[in-house]
């Protein structure tokens, strides 16, 4: 689901790296951020509401709302559509584990 060919923006796309996302592997790329890779793997749902649990996705990808954030290698309330993959990293979904975002 990645955009491989555009008219005007160049694409400068990293190594294959392996993210670990609620336990399954997903594939994504140096240099691109975790909520990008998500998405471009399929998965549109990143999160949940904290008063009514709704499902959240990919909203605003430059830091100003809430909606991506989840958490990365142990840490809670990473933004993800900021924080570049890396191989290996693990990543989780936060909204069922207790931890307000």
């Amino acid at each position: 689901m990645r955009i491989n060919t555009h008219p005007i923006l160049e694409f400068k796309r990293g190594a294959a790296v392996t993210i670990t996302f609620d336990g399954k592997p997903i594939e994504a790329r140096d240099n691109e951020t975790i909520a990008v890779a998500l998405h471009a793997a399929g998965i549109r749902n990143i999160g949940r509401s904290m008063n009514l649990h709704r499902d959240r996705g990919l909203f605003c990808a430059i830091g100003n709302c809430s909606s991506c954030m989840m958490i990365v290698d142990g840490v809670p309330n990473v933004r993800t559509c900021l924080e570049l993959c890396r191989d290996g990293m693990t990543v989780e979904t936060q909204h069922d584990k207790g931890v307000l975002a």
